[in-house]
């Protein structure tokens, strides 16, 4: 397993629990202000740029749950944003299923092979473990080439949206963006408490010192498999929304270049912070959005983009900010 030590902010920052009233009541104001924008979005915004955000956004969140908490480092994680997209679009294709089963079936399907996968995976520990993760999922991505049901290279199109419970009609844009917005919400606030949560106090132990959580009597290879497949079913809940989303899958999904592109998007918004991966995906897509019909190479801007980052900001932009003086006086490390 990749050990990578992540910890973006000074530990005294951590331990100190106190939280004072005025920190308490920015907390709520922030988050007031975020769920506003979000119910204003859809009307400031086009509404599919903006679920493409959080589709990516919720990706690059269960990502960092494992590389930012846990201290394992994944080459393979297109394989259950990809594999759940497919799981997803041919069962309400295909079966006929109702989009909010659907998505389910896609989660599910992500968490297999993230149980599948983790097994053989967290049996190495370094650049063995990312190597293993990079290799089963190229694997998956030629399985997904050759099966019959993922229809090869042309993918399967013209996924149908539905109707949610049976009577929200999801080709309507306002009514898909704010299942997709509370589709998000729910993916971060289980990240939340998963991260503080007494398994997700152990996670991080197992980052900082994973002898030493042996040597407690924790069984380290449960916790990891336990991260790994919280992390892989997460991801498959971003795939399989975004599936409906586009009303397609495609081998673009399982493929390397994905995992890639959200290892960038957590790197650039700040590994180990909540808002961080979330910031660091809106930052990627938006280029990639907006440069596309410029006729300049986009990946060319975004390694530019990376590269300055990784020079200047070696936390992220939000661990920077956190780690920064006027993020230690307003107790940010808390709650970025």
């Amino acid at each position: 397993m990749a050990e990578i030590h992540t910890s973006t902010v000074p530990s005294d920052a951590l331990d100190d629990r106190s939280v004072s009233k005025a920190e308490i009541t920015a907390r709520r104001l922030a988050l007031i202000a975020g769920l506003l924008l979000l119910l204003v979005a859809p009307f400031l915004i086009y509404p599919v740029f903006i679920m493409k955000v959080l589709c990516f956004a919720l990706f690059a969140a269960a990502f960092n749950l494992l590389i930012g908490y846990t201290g394992l480092l994944s080459f393979g994680h297109a394989a259950f944003f990809g594999g759940a997209a497919y799981f997803t679009a041919h069962s309400v294709k295909e079966w006929g299923v109702p989009p909010e089963l659907g998505i389910l079936i896609g989660t599910a399907g992500g968490a297999a092979l993230g149980l599948i996968m983790g097994f053989f995976a967290i049996r190495r520990q370094g650049i063995y473990f990312s190597m293993i993760t990079l290799s089963l999922a190229q694997m998956f991505f030629f399985f997904c080439l050759q099966a019959k049901f993922t229809h090869g290279e042309d993918g399967i199109q013209s996924v149908p949206r539905g109707h949610l419970f049976g009577f929200i009609d999801l080709n309507q844009p306002i009514a898909m963006y704010y299942t997709v917005a509370a589709i998000f919400l729910i993916g971060v606030f289980i990240i939340w408490r998963f991260v503080h949560s007494p398994f997700g106090m152990i996670l991080k132990s197992i980052r900082e010192n994973e002898q030493r959580a042996i040597s407690l009597g924790y069984s380290v290879a449960r916790y990891k498999l336990g991260a790994f497949v919280m992390s892989a079913a997460l991801a498959g809940l971003a795939g399989g929304t975004k599936a409906l989303v586009f009303q397609f899958a495609t081998l673009t999904d399982v493929g390397w270049q994905t995992s890639g592109e959200v290892i960038l998007m957590t790197l650039l918004g700040g590994i180990g912070t909540m808002l961080g991966p979330i910031l660091g995906s809106a930052i990627v897509v938006m280029l990639g959005n907006y440069l596309a019909t410029t006729g300049f190479p986009v990946t060319i801007i975004t390694g530019a983009v990376f590269m300055i980052c990784v020079l200047v900001f070696r936390r992220g932009v939000v661990g920077e900010l956190a780690a920064s003086r006027i993020g230690r006086k307003f107790g940010l490390a808390r709650w970025l």
